[in-house]
């Protein structure tokens, strides 16, 4: 029981670390100064919880995980936006 107990408590605690550290911090980045998805123009939150990146000192706002993979693919064509 004990060693169930501690096993429970490990992965639960392993867990919410790795989940902070997958979310990128954004103190110390410039804002995101638009209210639309960089890559897809939709307003952000439209389509649930915008998801937000930091690339090279600039926080970056897409309104989808699909949007992430593409600005990815091609950073500078939709840093030009800004």
């Amino acid at each position: 029981m004990k060693t169930k107990l501690t096993t429970l408590l490990t992965t639960a605690f392993l867990g919410l670390t790795l989940a902070s550290c997958s979310t990128t911090s954004s103190a110390g980045a410039k804002p995101y100064p638009l209210s639309t998805c960089i890559v897809s123009d939709n307003k952000l939150g439209s389509m649930g919880t915008p998801v937000t990146k930091v690339h090279q000192g600039q926080e970056v706002k897409f309104c989808c995980e699909p949007c992430v993979k593409k600005f990815d693919a091609n950073p500078a064509k939709y840093m030009a936006k800004l």
